[in-house]
């Protein structure tokens, strides 16, 4: 064999699947062996001589073997060897030995009744010989605890949730290594003073504010997947409380399709506070109404007019005017979009849509085709004592707005409603109502299109 042969045929050897596959067939030379010596040293006679045992074994470990391959037995690694893998190998050796039986039958059909006491044997120590070796190795690598370990500088992370996604985590990220797991929080009674992994349950997640800082604690995962959105508000209350970094795992199904991995690990968003499936939009439909417009968001400052920026400042608008009348909530969404969309073309406007001068000024330079009316006052125990103010802004803000709009030839109006504005018991509500009532008559009557949307509560607002 030349040179170049040999260091090919190291390399492959080399390769962590092709060393256990040599390993898996010279247990299957092994079991045969001590099977033939098990049926000799039962019965008395030898049952399979030298020659025999030669001449067929190549027929054993083509046949074993590629029914050890077909079983997805190499598709996993020894580091993570499960029950699953012990039913691959049973099935392996049960099905291998079947197969075995008919090729030496239809092959050399003179020796099968001398091969029978061996093959019945076969299976069972090919099963011990094959699994043994990679769950104790498995449970070596469990129990061994790194030289990184015992280094400092390793983040030390708190659970919350002790059931099984818990319990993948923590598996997960001792793997990896890099994370000292201090405990688990759950609010399951029959968990308190358990070990998971051998590692404590605490207490109840109720306790984080005082355990955190206690335990040095420099991240939380929120490992409760099946968590409803009543809970995960709770859950996320508590973790702002303690003032730690939090991370939350993805849903159930995606646990159950793919291993847990730190890399997945999330932020908390809205979405999982919702406790349902967000709505899916058509964004290219609405790209198409957007893109090369100019587009002005009165209240961009504000929770429901910030974000309307961030969603229209991704749709390519020819220009963005955002207004505000509060400083610093100006400020933050403008530095925001700078950094956000460098290309983007936009106007910060400092200014009260309930002065008439301003609103002229801004709609009769800029002339934007769409308005997004989001400004208003929205909070409902302030405004049930500031009646004067409420009807000010909400209604004749609204008012000299929509007027603005139909006199420089804006195409489209929205107004930014609420649920409340529907059999209005409250002065927030009545005055949106009004509002809305006051589009639908110059929608009625005018050139510019005037919409009105209705949101219900928003979240962080």
């Amino acid at each position: 064999m030349s040179a170049k042969k040999t260091k090919e045929l190291l390399q492959i050897l080399r390769h962590p699947r092709a060393a256990v596959i040599c390993h898996d067939l010279i247990m299957v030379v092994a079991a045969l062996t001590a099977a033939s010596w098990l049926v000799e040293r039962i019965s008395g006679l030898p049952v399979l001589s030298a020659a025999y045992f030669a001449d067929e074994l190549i027929i054993v470990l083509l046949l074993q073997g590629a029914v050890l391959w077909a079983t997805g037995l190499y598709r996993g690694l020894w580091r993570f060897a499960s029950f699953r893998d012990m039913w691959n190998i049973a099935r392996a050796a049960v099905f291998g030995t079947a197969l075995i039986i008919m090729g030496l039958a239809a092959m050399r059909a003179a020796t099968i009744t001398q091969w029978l006491p061996t093959l019945l044997i076969y299976p069972v120590l090919l099963f011990v010989l094959l699994g043994l070796p990679r769950m104790v190795y498995r449970f070596w690598k469990d129990s061994h605890i790194p030289a990184s370990r015992q280094q400092k500088g390793l983040k030390r992370v708190l659970i919350l949730g002790a059931g099984r996604s818990g319990a993948l985590l923590e598996q997960e990220l001792r793997h990896r290594g890099g994370f000292d797991i201090v405990g688990f929080l759950d609010d399951d009674k029959r968990l308190r003073g358990a070990h998971v992994h051998g590692v404590p349950v605490l207490g109840s997640i109720d306790r984080l504010p005082s355990i955190g800082p206690e335990l040095k604690v420099e991240l939380v995962i929120i490992a409760m997947p099946s968590a409803n959105n009543q809970q995960m508000q709770r859950i996320v209350e508590i973790c702002e409380q303690s003032e730690i970094k939090f991370r939350t795992l993805p849903t159930l199904q995606d646990l159950g399709n793919r291993a847990t991995r730190i890399g997945v690990l999330k932020r908390v968003a809205i979405d999982d506070l919702l406790g349902r499936e967000p709505v899916s939009l058509n964004w290219e439909s609405i790209r198409e109404g957007l893109a090369g417009k100019r587009v002005m968001i009165t209240g961009g400052g504000g929770s429901i007019g910030s974000e309307l920026c961030r969603q229209i400042a991704r749709l390519n608008p020819v220009e963005l005017i955002v207004v505000d009348n509060s400083e610093y909530s100006l400020y933050r969404i403008d530095l925001e979009l700078r950094g956000d969309f460098r290309d983007l073309i936009f106007y910060s406007i400092l200014g009260d849509i309930c002065d008439p001068a301003t609103v002229e000024k801004v709609v009769g330079e800029y002339k934007p085709d769409m308005i997004f009316h989001a400004a208003a006052y929205k909070h409902l125990p302030i405004l049930q004592t500031q009646i004067r103010e409420a009807f000010r802004n909400n209604v004749l803000g609204t008012m000299r707005l929509a007027e603005a709009a139909e006199r420089h030839g804006v195409g489209t109006f929205v107004l930014i409603s609420t649920d409340k504005a529907v059999n209005p018991a409250n002065i927030m509500g009545a005055t949106k109502r009004v509002a809305e009532m006051y589009c639908q008559n110059m929608n009625a009557r005018s050139n510019t299109r005037f919409i009105t949307v209705r949101f219900g509560n928003v979240l962080n607002s």
